[in-house]
């Protein structure tokens, strides 16, 4: 994903099964980013989607979310990857240079 600096995204999670089928996982997946300087990561109160800002500089991101697929007892965990990266948003401003007088 190229996130403009001046927006921002909602990515969502679908879980399915091996063969395709929506599928459900056990309680809210945890979303983290590896690069918090880069994007902040705010999930919804159920896990099942973020919304995801950059923070300031240029540069790519990974967002995390760990997911418990057994919805039993036990815990099976579910790592799902995303790339995001912030690239220049809408120029608002100019500058000119000048060279060397001849």
């Amino acid at each position: 994903m190229q996130l403009p600096d001046d927006k921002s995204v909602t990515a969502s999670l679908a879980y399915v099964d091996a063969k395709g089928n929506p599928a459900l996982v056990e309680g809210a997946p945890v979303w983290t980013t590896d690069r918090p300087d880069i994007v902040t990561v705010t999930p919804a109160a159920d896990g099942m989607s973020a919304v995801i800002a950059p923070v300031g500089p240029l540069g790519s991101a990974q967002i995390s979310v760990d997911a418990d697929a057994d919805l039993g007892a036990g815990v099976t965990n579910l790592t799902t990857l995303g790339q995001v990266d912030v690239i220049a948003g809408t120029a608002v401003a100019g500058s000119m240079n000048f060279g060397a007088p001849v």
